[in-house]
């Protein structure tokens, strides 16, 4: 009888590097590109954006504006996400299973996004070659397909059609699909695609993503399994911390609706899942969510941002991102697992948020608020400036 071979997980000194140690490397060494502290202080010193392409010239994002004769943001954050979605494909074709599975899931919350962004533009009455345009590159599909999801009918039968149809052989058609049943299995499926109805399926379809994404990850196994997952877990608690605060004054906020439809929009994996998703599926205004939260200490020190109301300046959303850069610049600590490719282009994304608001600050010309952005592996970032503190 056979010997099996050894079960092989990310994290196995002995064939990661050989199964991954080159996109690896490379995810590694593209850390090197994101713009350093000096760089931030030289755009925020620019008075105009064409001081900013001239001090862009000298760091990564050179050639990605070589050819624009006169920059602007819309052109600036065009231009920054072509360069990222480059370097992610050629990652994508170094990889192999399961590196390369995993990142089909990165993509996979693109593709959620740009098929609701269509239906909800269509509705508007936007034409679809501007829709089109405004897609993330990582979430496309055909241009066939793609043309096709908005010329479905506004009803439940248009959407029965546009799963089977279209989204039946694309890699977010299960998760349409768990949407379905689960909507026709409630017999709710009526003003499904209402501009409100929308963003709970988007929130529905992310959820499933993020569920599927969850239980891949664990079946890896290693330090994927710890760094990614516990990186999922804080997703899905920021998912359902949102959709409460963002239900208060909507109908999804009513008795009715808190138990059902609001509490099915919960990631089932999460620091606050179980016991902390069953009690936001019963708050119904900002003091219950904060006595919730308060619960739980990851997570009351943010709410405690919002409660101040921004006196400060910064503001529920700030606080997350800040949370989000320093565990995703941790995930690059650790070594032979796949943390680092989910980081890399979430720390991409939000590098090109801070371009995007510095450019936008200078523009409008409120120097004033410049600084209200959270950099990227800076040494002045709140979590390193205590440590140092406490060093000294």
């Amino acid at each position: 009888m056979a010997t099996p071979a050894p079960k092989s997980t990310p994290g196995n000194m002995a064939n990661f590097n050989i199964l991954h140690g080159f996109p690896e490397a490379l995810v590694r060494g593209m850390r090197s590109s994101f713009l350093a502290d000096a760089d931030y202080h030289h755009l925020t010193q620019c008075e105009t954006l064409d001081d900013v392409r001239l001090n862009l010239s000298e760091t990564d994002y050179g050639d990605a504006l070589a050819d624009m004769n006169t920059l602007i943001p819309t052109g600036l954050q065009k231009a920054a996400v072509e360069k990222l979605v480059v370097e992610f494909q050629y990652l994508r074709t170094q990889a192999v299973e399961p590196l390369s599975t995993f990142l089909d899931f990165i993509t996979y919350e693109y593709m959620i996004e740009n098929v609701m962004l269509l239906l909800k533009g269509t509705l508007s009455g936007r034409d679809i070659n501007e829709l089109i345009a405004q897609c993330h590159p990582l979430g496309m599909f055909k241009e066939s397909t793609m043309r096709s999801i908005p010329t479905f009918e506004s009803s439940p039968r248009g959407y029965q059609d546009l799963y089977q149809t279209v989204l039946v052989d694309t890699p977010v058609g299960p998760y349409f699909s768990l949407f379905l049943q689960e909507s026709a299995g409630r017999g709710e499926v009526s003003n499904v695609l209402e501009e409100v109805e929308i963003e709970i399926i988007k929130s529905s379809l992310i959820k499933y993503w993020i569920e599927d994404f969850g239980t891949f990850v664990d079946s890896l196994g290693g330090a994927t399994a710890e760094i990614m997952g516990d990186l999922l877990k804080v997703r899905a608690d920021t998912n359902a911390i949102n959709i409460t605060l963002n239900s208060f004054g909507t109908p999804l906020n009513e008795p009715a609706m808190r138990a059902s439809d609001r509490k099915r929009l919960y990631p089932a994996l999460g620091h606050l899942y179980p016991a902390g998703t069953s009690m936001l599926g019963d708050v119904s205004d900002e003091d219950e969510l904060g006595r919730v939260l308060d619960l739980f200490p990851q997570y009351s020190s943010i709410w405690n941002v919002h409660a101040a109301g921004g006196s400060d300046g910064k503001s529920i959303d700030d606080a997350f991102y800040e949370r989000d850069v320093m565990q995703l610049e941790l995930a690059f600590e650790g070594q032979m697992h796949y943390g680092a490719f989910y980081a890399y282009v979430k720390l991409k994304e939000q590098e090109i948020r801070n371009l995007v608001w510095i450019s936008e600050c200078i523009l409008q010309q409120q120097k004033e608020e410049i600084h209200k952005f959270v950099p990227v592996f800076s040494f002045n970032a709140p979590w390193r400036a205590g440590s140092k503190k406490q060093g000294r």
